[in-house]
């Protein structure tokens, strides 16, 4: 066995794991990485990029066809093979040659195999030849192991051969009818998805469709799905699933029918990829989330241990884990080199913005772009709030942009404080409106304030000001 010691070592290179070895090593420290799939991690092969890209030109396609002048001259349908193959460019054909090259540029070493946590500030590398690799860390080891599907024990359900994210974001073919479990973000998307590509697409969505954001986007959406196609089944579940010799799934559901599917996606949640690291040696569970405190140090891991990204359960998206990854590696470096640590709120070496002030995009149709509260947590969080709605179709930009646009737009108030902590916008191509919001919200700007910041005319973003007006001065 070889033994090599750095200052810290980071188990997962992931985006999150990449960008904390990136803070510490521009910290002037040194970093090794251990990696058992491919560099780049989830985000970059099943989830971000790779799904988008699915999305992205059927997205385009409606968008034209609702635009004369471009409507008539759109004659034909989406060229399926034509976005698999923008698809299989984004995720890098699933090679991560490039991942690999910027590691190397950025001065970080690659372990690739099974990183194990052996003991304080001890991990071992088991690579596929069996050879271990021990790591020392003379710092701090960072958890950035992320998170996988979770499976519901549905009788039948594994032995079926389901997709999870990850299969259905690298789909070689269009299934003829794809039956998704769940109603969340990965379900709507890939029933957007799939129904564009020539899908026919039923969805089982126990909760609803969207249940975490504002109500009224959650059933934009919803419609949107079934005047697409997709067979939208609220409050509907599996209660057991069977593939026959033939491949076709039967999924018997709670409404008493039987569904088939020549492919089922299960989108239900996430689950810690914390099983096979090597929590117990240090006193912890394996295969539970990781409890960190606000410099995202594990709780009962000791001084050395933190953990940062989906693996933590703070807040599941890449962005946000990026962000937790840039706190982890500079708060590392200062408390390496004796520096005072910035903990307090909004400080340099915390995540903060986990709290309050997250912003998401849901890249269906209509796309769902929000940040901070809804109407509902808000009210739960004990503020006295105020929401103001609009209609985001009203709105000259909106007009201009495509003809017979539906959209909505609520902005909550934190009435005691006069700032908004929460919005929520709900149309197409939103996306790109959502960071004006996060400003505001991190900034805690006063309404007084926000009067005096003019949106042009004519765009979409006009909406600040008709929901400034809204509210009234």
């Amino acid at each position: 066995m070889t033994t090599t010691e750095y200052d810290v070592v980071v188990i997962g290179a992931g985006p999150v794991g990449e960008n904390v070895a990136d803070r510490v090593v521009r910290g002037g420290l040194t970093a090794a990485i251990v990696e058992r799939e491919l560099v780049g991690g989830e985000c970059s092969y099943w989830a971000c990029m790779p799904t988008k890209a699915l999305l992205r030109s059927a997205s385009a396609m409606r968008t034209a066809r609702r635009l004369p002048g471009v409507r008539e001259a759109v004659t034909k349908d989406l060229d399926v093979s034509a976005v698999l193959a923008r698809r299989d460019s984004f995720a890098s054909h699933w090679k991560d040659d490039g991942q690999v090259s910027w590691l190397e540029s950025a001065g970080i070493a690659l372990h690739r195999g099974q990183g194990r946590i052996r003991s304080a500030r001890v991990v071992d590398v088991t690579g596929v030849d069996g050879v271990v690799t021990r790591l020392t860390a003379r710092h701090a080891v960072v958890v950035a192991t992320g998170s996988s599907a979770l499976l519901p024990d549905v009788p039948g359900l594994r032995e079926a051969a389901p997709w999870s994210s990850r299969e259905a974001a690298s789909a070689g073919s269009v299934p003829r009818r794809l039956a998704i479990i769940g109603g969340g973000v990965v379900a709507a998307e890939m029933a957007t998805a799939f129904a564009a590509l020539g899908s026919s697409v039923t969805v089982l969505a126990r909760d609803g469709v969207l249940p975490s954001v504002e109500p009224f986007a959650g059933e934009l959406v919803k419609e949107s799905l079934r005047e697409a196609g997709v067979a939208v089944r609220v409050g509907a579940q599996a209660l057991s699933v069977s593939r026959d010799d033939s491949g076709t799934v039967h999924i018997r559901t709670t409404d008493g029918d039987v569904l088939e599917a020549d492919e089922v996606l299960v989108a239900i949640g996430r689950t810690p990829n914390t099983q096979d690291i090597g929590l117990d040696t240090v006193g912890l569970v394996p295969g539970a989330w990781l409890t960190v405190d606000d410099t995202l140090r594990v709780v009962g891991g000791g001084e050395w241990l933190y953990a940062a990204g989906d693996v933590n359960r703070r807040v599941l998206l890449t962005h946000q884990g990026k962000y937790q990854a840039r706190a982890v590696g500079d708060v590392i470096v200062a408390r390496a080199k004796g520096a005072k640590v910035e903990d307090g709120r909004w400080g340099r070496h915390v995540a903060t913005a986990d709290e309050r002030a997250v912003p998401q995009v849901v890249f269906t149709d209509p796309e769902i772009a929000s940040v901070g509260l809804t109407a509902a947590s808000a009210a739960a969080a004990g503020l006295r709030i105020r929401v103001v709605d609009y209609d985001l179709g009203a709105v000259a930009g909106s007009s201009l942009h495509l003809d017979g646009y539906r959209g909505h737009a609520r902005m909550v108030v934190d009435e005691d404080r006069k700032v908004i902590v929460g919005v929520t916008l709900a149309g197409p191509d939103v996306a790109e409106l959502i960071h004006a919001a996060t400003i505001a919200i991190v900034g805690e700007v006063p309404l007084d304030r926000l009067w005096h910041a003019v949106p042009a005319y004519p765009t979409v973003s006009e909406v600040w000001l008709r929901l400034l007006e809204t509210y009234g001065r």
